[in-house]
């Protein structure tokens, strides 16, 4: 079906926009009206899909929060044209909306439309919580550009335990987009080699606040730091760093014992699936997996004689609160 999209502000969306709205949100789910019409719809910008003879069948908006990250919400499919692939055609076309605008997508996904959004690259990233009496979780997507380009092909793209194709990478920006994906799905282990902690890819403030998410998430969450040199921490408070003195029990780092063998390549390790892995210390080269429960398992070997053999970093320690 040949699915037309148009763009709109509020102030001159026509009319089939609220009615399908209403007819989904108010009539259908009964959320009360005072809480489906909000002040977010005068800064969003509305799409409507039409179909080939121009029948409005569904809608969606999108609006920015400092101009990073993107947020879609009110997506909405008449009952009749629902099962026809509208609803995918429709989010995968805000994906592209959002390609070179945002670091970010958010949405609140109702419980049972989370594997609908997985398909195009969204992962759960809060516990469930209630919204006009439905069930509720946020979800994210860490990559847009990445989303949009795997569309073409890929089935529930960049998400962990399922993407089972490699992902390659030979820029810094790509790579950091793989990295975050990855490690923004970790759900309790998270084991990262390096020679050190570059600050352009790890001390960043998603990156912190994605650790931060995983090392409170659960209490049996495990973040280890395993690198060759940790004086360029001392010199410049990291933020990990200073996340790492404030959660000790819950993150640890340790210098490599050169006296042992160890790897020339840098990796990062999330759960038992996820794996972002560099040819080389100094290039942003190599490949990221979602789903290679194989590789990882090797890796995490590798990693653990390692730390096995590894020291406590004294520098650190010795920094004051």
């Amino acid at each position: 079906m040949n699915i037309r999209f148009r763009k709109y502000s509020w102030q001159l969306a026509p009319a089939s926009i609220r009615d399908i709205r209403q007819q989904v949100f108010i009539d259908e789910q009964k959320v009360p009206p005072e809480l489906e019409w909000d002040e977010t719809d005068e800064i969003a910008d509305h799409y409507l899909a039409v179909l080939p003879d121009n029948t409005p069948a569904g809608v969606a908006r999108l609006f920015s929060t400092l101009e990073e990250t993107g947020h879609i919400g009110r997506m909405a499919i008449r009952p009749e044209y629902r099962g026809q692939g509208i609803g995918e055609a429709l989010l995968r076309h805000l994906i592209n909306e959002s390609t070179g605008r945002f670091s970010e997508l958010r949405l609140s996904a109702q419980e049972h439309a989370i594997p609908f959004y997985q398909r195009s690259g969204f992962h759960v990233c809060s516990d469930v919580y209630d919204d006009a009496g439905i069930p509720h979780f946020d979800m994210r997507c860490l990559a847009p550009d990445l989303a949009a380009e795997a569309l073409a092909g890929k089935d529930r793209p960049m998400i962990l335990g399922n993407d089972t194709e490699s992902w390659l990478f030979d820029t810094e920006a790509r790579l950091l987009g793989l990295m975050d994906s990855v490690v923004g799905q970790a759900g309790q282990r998270l084991w990262l080699y390096d020679r050190l902690l570059e600050h352009d890819l790890y001390d960043r403030h998603r990156f912190r606040e994605l650790i931060s998410a995983l090392v409170r998430r659960h209490r049996l969450s495990e973040v280890r730091l395993l690198v060759h040199d940790d004086k360029p921490l001392v010199k410049r408070r990291h933020q990990l760093v200073e996340l790492m003195r404030r959660l000790p029990s819950r993150m640890e780092l340790r210098l490599v014992n050169e006296d042992y063998p160890v790897e020339d390549q840098p990796f990062i390790l999330a759960d038992r699936e996820g794996v972002v892995y560099r040819h080389d210390f100094y290039k942003p080269e190599g490949f990221a997996r979602f789903s290679d429960g194989g590789r990882v398992r090797l890796l995490s070997e590798t990693f653990q004689r390692m730390w096995d053999a590894a020291r406590p970093s004294l520098e650190l320690r010795e920094l004051p609160l």
